[in-house]
């Protein structure tokens, strides 16, 4: 019986070239005039100090580090520093009405259907925290954050490491049995069945024949009652 299900975002929930064409090219955008007005800032100051410390520059004045972050963008660097600032960027984006968080049509309907169910959701995510809330809070579906139990990003481990899911297990407080993760990457849902979980993967395009797990088009075809 599946206690809870554990969902990824992009390519799953939401069309990931709403990360790559809309998220992404805001952030970068708008990241030197908020770094400027906002270095005095707590939450902004921390950041920047993350990325003196990662880049190892703990001298770095603004412009410097504006630089460093531009290189890390470009990279697609999983900075965490970069990653808070990019996330109070868009919190920025979606107070003002710039964008709200692509949902596809059929993955609030199946939120909805399997909470009545009695079943458990949680995000899992190599975008922060900060950022899953934001695109749930401020949805094409509006605020769907009380849906949720719990999110989880990479301060967990790596998606396609089998140990992250062994963590999320004993911190969500069910048998891996129990547990069911949606993802569009086949090499993720490898890690999460490596410990013990069972596994949908979501195809919006072509077929994965690489992949050895169950397939499925949209979110109305997952049964958990039946798995």
């Amino acid at each position: 019986m599946i206690r809870a299900i554990v969902t990824d975002i992009e390519g799953t929930t939401s069309d990931i070239q709403f990360v790559h064409s809309v998220l992404f090219p805001y952030a970068r955008q708008h990241l030197a005039a908020f770094v400027r007005e906002k270095h005095a800032d707590e939450d902004v100051a921390a950041a920047l100090n993350a990325v003196r410390d990662e880049a190892g520059t703990p001298q770095a004045t603004l412009d410097q580090l504006i630089t460093t972050l531009m290189g890390y963008i470009d990279e697609d660097r999983k900075s965490p520093g970069l990653k808070a600032l990019q996330g109070m960027i868009w919190r920025a984006g979606y107070v003002d009405g710039q964008f709200t968080g692509h949902l596809y049509p059929d993955v609030l309907p199946a939120f909805e259907r399997w909470q009545q169910q009695g079943i458990s959701l949680y995000v899992y995510s190599s975008g922060s925290i900060a950022a899953q809330k934001l695109l749930f809070g401020y949805s094409d579906e509006g605020d769907l954050t009380s849906l949720f139990s719990g999110y989880f990003d990479t301060g967990v481990g790596a998606k396609r490491e089998t140990q992250s899911y062994r963590t999320i297990a004993e911190k969500i407080g069910h048998a891996p049995g129990s547990l069911l993760f949606l993802s569009d990457i086949h090499q993720e849902l490898d890690a999460a069945a490596e410990a013990g979980w069972h596994t949908v993967q979501l195809i919006r395009g072509e077929a994965d024949n690489a992949s050895r797990h169950h397939q499925v088009n949209d979110f109305s075809q997952i049964k958990p009652e039946s798995i």
